[in-house]
């Protein structure tokens, strides 16, 4: 498995080769759990190929989707909890078919000193991660649901690369943190108004 497609790793061919070395890669399906709530972080994800959506739950079992993970990034909570042998905070769950490269947390410390592009891969990735979640907080404080509707299926297809998105009611409102009832409500408004055409499990963008 090479990792030279994957942008943050195009200036650094040792450093590759050096996870490929200490890390190991696993497959996940299609909504298999990849980290779960309160579990202790052994070992920090790299995305290689698919996507993996962060969740965060609440003490009635509610979900919100705080931000997705592409392939060539990781996830900055799992890499701070791991640091800190800490549980993790958030819920990753395979979107699509997915593979993973985990690197154990033992070999964290080497890689940081030997290698400082690494440290800066973490810092970059730290930055993108505080902006989406203060863009997940800025929604829900001050958008209208159709708003947050509409933004959650523009970036749904640009993850995906397509205009057709197979999902269902109940599964937006969960990612929204919603009642699948408004989610219904304000698609079928959106199709009304020539935004998206649904179909059976089924929203295509226009």
């Amino acid at each position: 498995m090479e990792l030279d497609n994957l942008q943050e790793f195009k200036s650094t061919p040792q450093m590759r080769e050096k996870l490929l070395e200490v890390g190991y890669i696993k497959p996940f399906l299609d909504g298999e759990i990849i980290l779960n709530e309160n579990a202790y972080i052994k070992a920090i994800p790299i995305v290689i190929s698919g996507s993996v959506k962060v969740m965060r739950t609440d003490e009635d079992g509610r979900e919100i989707l705080l931000y997705y993970i592409k392939a060539g990034e990781s996830c900055i909570m799992s890499f701070l909890g791991g640091m800190h042998q800490d549980t993790s905070k958030i819920k990753a769950v395979a979107e699509g078919n997915a593979e993973i490269l985990f690197i154990p947390m033992d070999k964290i410390g080497g890689l940081l000193k030997d290698f400082p592009e690494w440290l800066d891969y973490i810092f970059k990735l730290y930055h993108k991660r505080f902006e989406e979640l203060l863009e997940v907080v800025n929604a829900v404080a001050f958008k209208k649901m159709d708003e947050r509707l509409l933004n959650f299926i523009q970036k749904k297809c640009e993850l995906t690369d397509s205009k057709i998105l197979n999902i269902t009611h109940e599964q937006i409102a969960n990612e929204l943190g919603t009642a699948r009832v408004v989610i219904s409500r304000l698609l079928k408004q959106m199709e009304d108004e020539n935004l998206v055409i649904l179909g059976r499990n089924k929203v295509t963008l226009i």
